[in-house]
């Protein structure tokens, strides 16, 4: 052995023993498993276990929903069925926030009688009423669930001109498409699957799995105008949605992208390109991923796409784009540039090496320490239960993947002390808002055929944190300013949020901006007046002004002129 390989070797062993002389440190993101005192205790049903046919392991979505308008997020779960009987499962659950992480079940009382093969949530009020509704896409006729007040919800799915399509629907969100502002509904579709014949097995890395989705045939998306009283009219072929070939697809984010002050179609689509659908005004789109990057990685391979997550990761204003992917594979970061197009910086970031080893799915950019500066939080779980390290490089069971911002970079949180980051579940969806009232940032979390998990998070109660809400009282069918940029201004940095349709991964993001706020907020640094400044970019282009309190929820009314 020569010196130099003998210095190697001497290397390597003293960097181990360090390794392990010295473990993870406690990081600043602390948060932890509070679901046995939550009160939520459902066990979600997407098909059996293991499962064995592709409707089976996409698991279901979560919707964050004012039911009551108190100020505060309730959850709904569509909840799935089974192949046996995939048209009446064991049914949607209700729970309603009363405060503190904990809730109560309130299904029966709601009138909820949902039993179908429910996937995607979207949540926005259809008919301007001033109550947020529910829409669930579905394997056969997508339903909507009509807010009647009080906790009660009616379907009213044939009212409103919906549920003619029996595709099989992945995930939904509502945003204002067409400038008249009420709420339009963009639909993703997959493959056609029938329960009662099921597809022949496939073959992956020598071992027989589930069949799908590359080999199947892909259904279609839809496009609904709203026409302004909460009944929708298929504008499917005629806005050129479905110009592109129908593709698989998965997840929906609609906010504007290619910088024009109108919001835009993102697609995550499975196993191919993803698609950008440019709004040209008029109810009218036109595909643009491949010309602006954002169809494909920078070696020019289509991935799986499953979450969509949108934040700001240079500050510079404009909305970056992280998408989700599966395992032996990496996540992808898309960061915007002038004039719409996008750039892959995942090696530079440091966000894709982690994620190889995983099959990522719902995602979201989210300050979670309060340090001015976004963080990544991801759910995982394969799709095949053969998946382990021997035969797939990837376990079936896998844990989260928290990755805290460092610098310029993203760094995989290993705090050995939080015992849920190590915890390998089958998970889902993931959504992420303040769900005890205290300024941080929550999650609750949906997987395969388990329990629903609730994570508190544990920042300190200091007042370095602003939460800001829209209500735009001149246009009640879009009242919380679903398609608005807010900033938030302090010191002479600023940050920027998106309101966006759609959501982590078949669920609903949350329609408030959260930011955390680093020294300027609390304590040594805080501007003697304790306030920063907020600026509104309404859908249609209108700017509010003005100054909010720290450590405070504020809601931003827009009057008429």
């Amino acid at each position: 052995m020569t010196f130099a390989a003998a210095l190697q070797v001497l290397l390597a062993m003293s960097a181990s023993v360090v390794a392990q002389e010295s473990p993870p440190s406690a990081s600043t993101i602390q948060m932890r498993d509070v679901t046995a005192t939550s009160g939520i205790d459902f066990t979600t049903t997407s098909g059996s276990s293991p499962s064995t046919q592709i409707l089976e392991v996409k698991g279901g979505g979560i919707a964050l929903i004012d039911i009551e308008n108190d100020g505060d997020f309730d959850l709904f779960f569509p909840n799935g069925a089974t192949l046996t009987s995939p048209t009446v499962g064991p049914g949607a659950r209700l729970y309603e926030n009363l405060g503190g992480l904990h809730f109560r079940d309130v299904t029966l009382s709601s009138g909820i009688g949902f039993h179908r093969w429910g996937f995607g949530c979207a949540v926005g009020d259809t008919n301007g009423d001033g109550l947020d509704d529910i829409y669930i896409a579905c394997a056969g006729s997508d339903r909507l669930l009509r807010n009647l007040g009080g906790g009660r919800f009616m379907d009213a799915t044939d009212e409103a001109g919906l549920g003619g399509e029996t595709a099989w629907g992945t995930s939904a969100a509502f945003a204002d498409l067409d400038g008249d502002h009420d709420l339009d509904l963009y639909v993703t579709n997959y493959v056609e699957c029938d329960p009662a014949t099921p597809h022949p097995p496939a073959h992956f890395r020598g071992l027989e799995v589930i069949n799908g989705p590359r080999g199947l045939v892909a259904q279609p998306d839809l496009l609904y105008e709203n026409t302004g009283n909460g009944v929708f009219v298929d504008r499917s072929d005629a806005s050129g949605i479905r110009s592109p070939q129908a593709s698989y697809g998965l997840n929906v984010a609609i906010l504007d992208l290619t910088q024009d002050g109108r919001p835009d179609i993102f697609v995550g689509n499975d196993s191919k390109s993803n698609f950008l659908l440019e709004n040209l005004g008029g109810m009218r789109f036109r595909e643009v991923g491949v010309r602006t990057g954002t169809a494909t990685n920078i070696d020019g391979a289509e991935q799986a796409t499953m979450g969509i997550a949108v934040g700001d990761v240079n500050q510079d204003g404009l909305a970056d784009l992280l998408t989700t992917n599966f395992s032996d594979d990496t996540n992808t970061l898309h960061v915007a540039g002038k004039q719409g197009f996008f750039d892959d910086r995942t090696a530079q970031y440091g966000v894709g090496a982690p994620s190889r080893p995983l099959c990522g799915w719902g995602a979201a950019l989210v300050d979670l320490d309060h340090d001015a500066d976004e963080d990544l939080f991801i759910v995982n779980g394969h799709v095949y239960p053969q998946a382990t390290r021997a035969t797939m490089n990837s376990e079936y069971c896998q844990p989260p993947l928290v990755m805290q911002r460092d610098g310029a970079r993203f760094v995989a949180v290993k705090d050995p002390t939080q015992s849920w980051l190590h915890t390998p579940t089958c998970d889902r969806s993931l959504v992420v808002a303040d769900l005890d009232g205290d300024g941080d940032q929550d999650a609750v979390v949906s997987g395969l055929n388990q329990p629903i998990r609730v994570i508190e998070n544990l920042h300190p109660a200091v007042h370095d944190w602003v939460i800001v809400a829209l209500d735009d009282n001149t246009h009640p069918m879009n009242r919380d300013g679903i398609g608005s940029r807010i900033s938030l201004t302090s010191n002479g940095k600023t940050q920027t949020r998106w309101l966006i349709g759609g959501g982590p991964f078949q669920s609903n993001a949350a329609p408030r901006a959260h930011f955390g706020l680093g020294g300027v907020g609390s304590g040594e640094g805080v501007p003697p007046d304790r306030r920063v400044a907020i600026t509104v970019t309404w859908p249609d282009g209108e700017v509010s002004e003005t100054q909010v309190a720290v450590g405070t929820m504020s809601t931003i009314t827009r009057r008429s002129k």
